[in-house]
This record gives structure tokens, sequence and C-alpha cells, in this order.
């Protein structure tokens, strides 16, 4: 350690060039960080999604979903299979271990399905999903106006705004939502095909195979070739109804003779509406896995400016969803408070130093160590985000420490006029630092040891607060190597003049402090009375305390999410949405604007149900709001859709409700996973857990999703009476298909638009009975001949995880703690509901986070505290004084616990990372405290002197790191913005637990030290 603090100050020119070194590579690695709200949390994951038009939920598990979770069983890595099969519809969800590298993974997925692909059923499309993650939802818009139809701006939205989004980097894809996908549509005329002979295979056939254009190749003519080029290709309705299907006696008979030629739209799985005053056109742009969001927004932004000025007069683009402004609000908090805490800690640097050049010789730590944190979040590919800028946050107090130790000594050494006179300057200096080095360094490499656990930590709380502990570890890295380099160097330049007397903060505190010591020191045993009382309130209060994940992030917009009645067509379910915004927005004038997506969207991404919506509600400043809070705007919300018949409801926000959809497949801070193999018995055994939650204390939103109701025409075809009229079971069910769902036959290239080509048939469930059937020798029969029709009801969806089926049942908690919640509903649940055999029951969500980070913390603290006694044994050389300053622990977190108790704050992980920064604290100020008495003690000090002496000349570097920690984080206690609901608890605990903390360092610890501290025979002498 001597040398490299004697290389430093004989090398000063050298240092000064480092440092500046230091700060143009810090400036340049900040510009280049990618910045985002949150670090990515989501796992490996590959998502393969199957479209399978017309098929029933049964139908598509059966014959698409089970064959492939079964091909891809087995892959390595793998964590997690999940799956929902719904209308015309699968999503498959696989998980991978954390580190599998994505191409690797969809590279392995996509093998299994090339191999699996040819053995499903025809006229399925689909494959594995953009490159995004699922929180890659970054920018929502909508087009309208210009006089333009839905199909039209559709057709706008799909064939020239979304295939320049698609170049900019960072967007792995642009999704559609809403409006009519235009299509070239034929609707034969069954009667009139009976008349002509004409089948339904005659007219697909004739359909599929004049409609191309192709290359003949070349001939030579004279002395140039020509290219043979033939023009087949449907071009406009009245090429496809020049096509003929079949000629009689030499007359050809047309598609234009035997049906109608249109222009038609696709079947809609989904729509968009606004503020109730219809449907919108809606893009949803997603972001590339491991994108720079701000960046890729601003990139978005620009584009979108560059578009607009391309379409057409009127046609406007309006953002209504821009991940952008999170993240501004969410890094603005924390560097608010990182500049607030800067100027705070300054501000306390500058009254217990009393000198403002010994202050900004410290306080240059603080820019130079977060310039070198910034080169390492680079170099680690780490984003700015609110974790990891909150680490920094939080280290800010304890980045001066170890300055503030060097500062001072030296402030104190140069102070001594003979020790002063007599040796040089540089000579005094190094003395100085390298009597507080070894104290210095093992206090640094304490805290940085305490925080190690959080490295440890796995699933979306190790994601969220890895960053954390890195940043801190950096940062503290940072500021012991500058401590004992380029603090002792700026010294010499800027520390040339230094008073002998104590600066009038400090002197003041002396005054007081002498004599409470004395006291103290003379009634020992009152003062561990005292200490012994508040310890046992602590844990009093501590089992009081309820425990819960993570304090939900208030992320400024609010999604209402609806249900309504499975068997409800899309066209009323759009009514509906449209009722609910109109009621929302006269009766709660604090939302701006509100926005309904209901059903699938164009890549099925988010599978839901023509019953399912998802209401973004645009909230106004909170300046305009009547109420103070956003959980009495909720309640208001409430009261309005109370009054709104025909629907359920919960809340959510939108990365919450894809955070919670990417752990558990669901949304909410409970979910409760009924598996069984029968769908009837599940969904009648899930409502009665729904019950049982809804009767505890605490439950909101509980919601089951309705999966039951849907109504089904089923028919069933007699094959004798099929085959009788010469019919076959593919061919009956090719033109059932045609009739209602509409056969894709190609498409009609139209310039760069390529618009589908469907054969579709008129009919309704009113005189779908008596559908003509053509038959193959001439006439047609009706379809009651041939199958029997009866109306039924069955499942809206089928969920399955690793293979198995479930059901799920989700639940907000409110004013109570989660884990409290989650105790009382398992024991409810397992009295009240008793289920069959084969059929069990997990809890999960938040919960199920909250458990794991708790069960790895209670693993890995206990080992980094064992770390931490070896170190202070290797410090001190002496199993009792490394006891000694370990038994301050304990009473340290007096202060920590009252603080979360007095705040009403639950036990979250936040508030234990406060508990574990804490811990390093206490042990910091131990450190510095017994080195200095073992200093005096070697001297020749007796014990009780030097106690004395050394927790005088101890007070201001032990006050100065606990109001510099406590006041760096003082603005986080008062922020506002997005985020600072994860960090109060933190600062809570950390400023509570200082008071404990500091005044055991001050008044326990010397007397511990004096009747413990050292041997017997020592202690005598």
């Amino acid at each position: 350690m001597g040398h490299l603090i004697r290389f430093a100050l004989a090398q000063r020119i050298l240092i000064v060039l480092f440092v500046l070194l230091l700060a143009g590579g810090g400036w340049y690695a900040w510009q280049r960080i990618p910045i985002d709200a949150f670090p990515e949390v989501s796992p490996t994951q590959v998502k393969v999604i199957v479209k399978a038009p017309g098929m029933t939920p049964e139908e598509v598990e059966t014959r698409i979903t089970a064959p492939i979770e079964v091909e891809l069983l087995g892959i390595p890595n793998q964590t997690m299979l999940r799956s929902i099969a719904k209308y015309a519809l699968t999503d498959i969800t696989i998980d991978f271990e954390e580190g599998t590298d994505i191409y690797w993974a969809r590279q392995q997925i996509a093998e299994r399905l090339n191999t699996l692909w040819a053995d499903l059923p025809e006229g399925i499309e689909g494959g594995i999903a953009p490159m995004t993650t699922p929180l890659g939802e970054m920018f929502m818009f909508t087009v309208s106006g210009g006089g333009l139809d839905q199909m039209e701006l559709r057709t706008l939205l799909d064939w020239v705004i979304r295939p320049a989004l698609r170049t900019v980097p960072g967007v792995a894809d642009v999704n559609s939502l809403g409006g009519t996908v235009r299509s070239f549509e034929v609707v034969p005329d069954s009667l009139k095909m009976a008349a002509r002979n004409i089948t339904t295979d005659r007219l697909i056939d004739a359909l599929k195979t004049n409609n191309r254009n192709d290359g003949a190749g070349r001939l030579q003519e004279g002395e140039e070739t020509l290219i043979v080029r033939a023009e087949g290709r449907i071009q406009k309705l009245s090429d496809v109804r020049a096509i003929v299907v079949d000629t009689v006696s030499g007359m050809p008979i047309t598609i234009g003779d035997v049906a109608e030629v249109r222009i038609g739209a696709l079947t809609r799985y989904g729509a968009v509406s606004r503020n109730g005053e219809g449907e919108v056109v809606t893009g949803l742009v997603l972001s590339l896995r491991g994108a720079n969001a701000r960046q890729t927004i601003d990139l978005v932004e620009q584009k979108l400016n560059g578009i607009k000025k391309t379409l057409p007069d009127g046609v406007k683009i309006g953002v209504f969803y821009n991940r952008g402004v999170l993240v501004g609000q969410a890094v603005d908090t924390v560097i608010t408070a990182l500049t607030q805490a800067i100027v705070l800690v300054l501000l306390m640097l500058v009254l217990f130093l009393g000198n403002w050049r010994a202050a900004l010789t410290v306080a240059l730590v603080l820019p130079l160590a977060a310039l070198f944190t910034f080169i390492m979040m680079k170099t680690m590919n780490m984003s700015a985000n609110l974790m990891s800028l909150g680490g920094l946050v939080i280290a800010i107090g304890m980045l001066v420490d170890a300055a503030v130790v060097v500062v001072e000594n030296i402030i104190t050494q140069l102070a001594h006029k003979e020790k002063a006179e007599r040796l040089p300057r540089l000579h005094v200096i190094y003395r100085a630092t390298c009597e507080v080095a070894v104290s210095v360094t093992s206090g640094a490499l304490i805290i940085i040891i305490v925080f190690v656990p959080l490295l440890t930590l796995q699933g979306l709380e190790g994601k969220l607060f890895a960053p954390v502990a890195l940043t801190i570890v950096f940062a503290l890295a940072a500021s012991l190597i500058l401590s004992l380099t380029v603090i002792p160097v700026l010294s010499s330049y800027l520390l040339k003049q230094v008073s002998q007397d104590e600066p009038w903060l400090p002197r003041q505190m002396l005054k007081a402090y002498r004599p409470a010591l004395l006291w103290c020191l003379d009634n020992g045993k009152s003062v561990f009375l005292g200490a012994g009382g508040l310890l046992l309130l602590a844990l009093l209060l501590f089992n009081r305390i309820g425990s819960t994940f993570m304090p939900s992030m208030d992320e400024g917009d609010i999604i209402v999410q609806l249900e309504k009645l499975p068997s409800i067509t899309l066209e009323q379910s759009v009514t509906l949405d449209g009722r609910v915004q109109k009621a929302l927005l006269e009766k709660v004038p604090e939302i701006a604007e509100a926005i309904s997506r209901v059903g699938s969207d164009e890549l099925g991404l988010d599978p839901m149900g023509l019953n399912e919506t998802d209401t973004f509600l645009i909230l106004k400043p909170k300046d305009q709001w009547r109420m103070a809070s956003k959980e009495l705007l909720i309640d208001e919300i409430r009261k309005v859709l109370d009054q709104l018949p025909g629907i359920s409801y919960g809340f959510t926000q939108p990365i919450e409700m894809r955070v919670s959809e990417m752990l558990t497949g669901t949304r909410g801070d409970v979910a409760v996973k009924l598996f069984g193999p029968d769908s009837t018995v599940l969904n009648r055994k899930a409502e009665e857990i729904a019950a049982v939650l809804r009767g505890l204390k605490g439950s909101s939103d509980v919601f089951l999703k309705q999966n039951e109701g849907m109504q089904f025409l089923q028919l069933k075809l007699d094959r004798a009476a099929i085959g009788r009229f010469g019919l076959d079971i593919d061919a009956v069910e090719n033109l059932l298909r045609a009739q209602i769902e509409g056969l894709k036959l190609g498409i009609v290239q139209e310039g760069q638009v390529r618009t589908p080509l469907l054969l579709r048939g008129a009919g309704s469930s009113a005189n779908f009975a008596s559908l003509p059937i053509a038959l193959p020798g001439g006439g047609y029969v009706a379809l009651s001949a041939l199958a029997k029709l009866d109306r039924s009801e069955g499942l809206v969806s089928i969920e399955r995880e690793k293979t198995q089926r479930f059901a799920v049942i989700r639940s907000n908690v409110e004013n109570r703690d989660l884990v409290g919640f989650v105790d009382e509903a398992r024991i409810q649940v397992a009295q009240q509901v008793e289920l069959p055999p084969g059929y069990s029951v997990e809890f999960g969500g938040q919960f199920e986070n909250q458990q794991r980070a708790a069960a790895r913390l209670a693993i890995v603290v206990p080992i980094a505290l064992s770390l931490i006694f070896l170190l202070l044994f290797a410090t001190f050389g002496s199993v009792r004084q490394a006891t000694l300053v370990l038994s301050n622990i304990p009473l340290a977190m007096i202060g920590g616990v009252i603080a979360l108790w007095l705040s009403g704050e639950y036990l979250s992980v936040p508030a234990s990372v406060g508990f574990i920064t804490l811990l390093g604290i206490a042990v910091l100020n131990g450190v510095v405290m017994v080195t200095h008495f073992n200093q005096l003690c070697i001297a020749g000090m007796p014990v009780g002197k030097a106690v004395v002496v050394g927790s005088m000349r101890r007070l201001r570097p032990v006050l100065m790191t606990a109001a510099t920690t406590a006041f760096g984080l003082l603005p986080m206690l008062y922020a506002t913005g997005p985020g600072s609901e994860i960090q109060r608890p933190l600062s809570i605990v950390v400023i509570g637990g200082l008071l404990s903390s500091t005044f055991l360092t001050l008044f326990l610890l010397p007397i511990l030290f004096q009747r413990f501290g050292m041997a017997k025979e020592l202690s005598d002498e």
C-alpha cells in the first residue's frame, strides 16, 4: 500500500494526467451507454406463434400445440415451456437458463419446427416470433384522418409506415392492430355452380393456376437477345372474373359466371377504438432484444417525422404511448437525486472540515468515481437505468468515506506545527495517508463484500439488483484507489495553509460529546440495558412488519383490463369498449385519452380473445387532478366501472403487466395456478379458489378468466351420406372453411402491396343448415343432409405449462403485505377447496420472486459476514476485536427496523438492500474507531485513556461518514418521479439505521473496547 502512495506523490504530474484521461474516458463512455427505464429483466425467451384459421381451441391444442410441445421438450438449458391454445391461434413460450445465447436458442427451436412442420395441418401459418422481449412494446401510435376509411388507413400503415419503421436500427418489428386488411374476394353462387356443374375444388384450382408471371428464357434476334416474360398475374377484379373454370361445347365458363368478385377484408381477430369515437388503426413498435431504448425511440420519432411529409393530406399520426417519456422521467428522477445528493454532501464536507479547499479535495472523488463507473458499465454492456444509476445514488455518501478519513488525517498532521516544520510537506502527507491506509482499505473491502450477496440473486430480483450492486462495487473500488493516489496528490496542491483550530461544528460537537462519552463509560450497565431494550423493541417490531417483493413503480399511465361474455362478437365488444371509454372520459376528468385494444394483434404476441380488452388510460398532469394520489384515482375509476353491466375488470400498468406475464404467463401480484387434466373440473375448482381469495383481507381485483361459455355450432358429419353423394370429409370441411373463414388462395400484387386472394361464402347462421353443397356429378345437396348441426358451449382457451393443463386465478394485494396474504391464502384454500386426485395448486407471481430472494439472501449474507470476519481478523490480528466490531451489526439494525415500521413500508428487496448497506457502514465505522484505539495503545497510552482520546479524535470522521451517507440518500427519500417508489424503502432503512449505528459506534463501542477489546494482561499494562 505504501509503495502505491509513494509512487503517486513522487509522480504527481502523471497522476494529474491520469485524472484528465479518466475524465475524458468517463465522459465518452457516458455518451454511449444505452439508456432505459429498467434493466433487461426478461429471460432468454423464444415465442412460437402459429395461426390456424377456423380451428377451435381443442383442435388447436390436439393438432398443433401438443405436437410442437413434445418436439420442443428436451432442448438443452430449457427452464419453462408454457402455451395457450385459443380459437385459430396458439402461442407457445420457451424460457431458457440465464446466459443462454438467444440466437442459439432460436436456432434449436427452428430446427425442431422444421422437422415437425410437414406433419402439422395444412393451411396453418406462423413460426418463431420476432426477436423482441416481453418489455419490447416501446412506442404506440394511431393513424387517422385524411378522409380515409379503416381499410385505406390499414393499408397505409401496413405498406408505407410499417416498412419504413422496420428499417430503424433497434426495431424488431411493427405490429399492426385495428382497421381491416384489404382482400380480393371470390364469393361462389351455389345455385349457379350447381347449374353449370362446377365444384368448389375446380374453382380453387382455377384461381390457383391462373395467377402468375414468369420468365420463359431468352430468344436471339439478330445481334440482340430478347428476354421472354409471360404475364398472367391478376392485377384487378376484372382479371379474376375473366378466369375460365371450365368449357361447355366450346363456350368458356368464367369465375364471373358462377361467383361474385369484390373487394373485401380478411377475418378480423381484434380491433382498436379510441375515446368512444369509434375504431382506429394502430401501430405498435417492438424493440429488438438488447437495443438502446432511448436511442431507438429517438430514431423512430425521427423516421415518423420524415414519413408524415409523404402521407396523404390530413392523415395524422398520434402517439399515445412512448416508453421514452418513462425512460426520461425515471433517469431524471435519479439524476436529480444524484445532483442534490452531491450538493448536500459537499455542504456537509464544508461544515465538518471548515475548509472549502479540503471539502473540494474530498468532493472531487465523486465525479471521478462516477466517471470510472461509467467506463466499467460500458465495458460490461450495462445500461444506464433506474437501478444502475440508483446504485450510484446509494453509494454517494459512502464514496467520500475513504477520502474523508485520508483528508481529515492529512489536515490533522499538517496542523501539527512541529511535525509540519520538521518534515517535508509531501512526507507529512505520505505518512498521514499511510497511517489510515489499512483501515480505509479494510473498510472499502468490507462494504464491497457486503454487496456481493446481491450479485447472487436469481430471476427478476437478480436482474433488477445486480446492476445496483455492480455500480456500487465499481464506484467504491474507484473511490478507494482514488483516495490512496489522487487525493494525496490533490491535497499537496490544494491544502497549502491549514488552520490549527477545529472548525466550529466539530468543536461544538466535541463539547457535547466528551461529557456524554465519559458518562457512558462510567455507566456501562445502563447503556447496555438501554441498547438491549432497543434491540428487543426492534425484534418485536420486525415481526410486525410484513414482507413483499417490490413496491409498485408508478409508470404514469393506467391499463384497465376488461373481460366480457366469452361468446360476444367483435363488433359488440368494440361497442362495449366505446361505452366504457365515454363513461370514463365524462366522469373522470383526470383521464386525457382512452384507447382500447380488443382481441389478438396481427403478430399474435398478445393472444387475447374477442371478449378481452386492454384499455390504455392516458392521464393528465398531476397538478390537474382532484385527488392527491393515483390510488384514489383508481378508486374513482372503479366507481364508474361498477356501474357498467357485463364486464369484469382489473388494473395494471404497461411494464408491470408484461413483467407479470413474462414470469408466470399471467398478470397480477399473486397467481394461483391449478393444475389438472380435465378443463371442466379445473374451471369449477378455480371458481371456488377465486371465491376464497375474494374473502381475504387485502385482496383486490381478483380475476378468473371465464373459460366456459364460448358458443359452438358443431357439425357431426355423416360419413355414409357424404360417401353416397360422391364427396369426402376433406372436401366438405374445405367448403365449410371457405364459406365462413375464407380460404387464402394466393396474393394479388398491386405495386408493392400484396393483397390476399380469398374464396369466401356469403352464408349466415340463419340459413346455414340449408347451405347448398355442389356435387361432383352435378346438382347440389343441403348441408343438413350431410351433417347434424348442434349448438353447444365449449372452452374459450386451453393453457398449459410443461405439457399440463392449468387454470390461473390472479389477485392484486392492497394495504397488506404480500407474504402474509399468500400464507393466509394457502391455509384457506387448503381448508375450503377439496381437490380431486391428480390436481395440485401452486402460488406464483411476485410472491414467488420474494420467496426466492429471501431464501438466497438467507444463505449468502451469512457467507458474506464470514468473509468480513476473516477480513477483520486479518486487519486486527485478533479474534476478540473482529468479534467486537461484528457485534455492532444487530444493534446497528435497530434504527432501520424502527424507521421501516414508522413509515408503514414493508420488508421488500429494496429494504433488504438498505439493511445490507447499513451492515457495511456499521462495520466500517467500527474499523475506523478500533484501528485508532489500537494505534494509541501501541504508542503506549493506557486503554482507558486511548478509548477517550481515540473516540474524540475519530468523532469527526465517524459523524462525517454518517452525515454524508444520510444526506446523500435524503433526496431519494423525498423524490416523487417514476422509480422513487423502489428507492424509498432503501433510503428509509439506511437513514433510520444510521442514527442507531452512529450512536452505537460513538458510545457503545468505546465501552465494549474498554472492557473486551484487549486481553486482560495488555489491558492491565
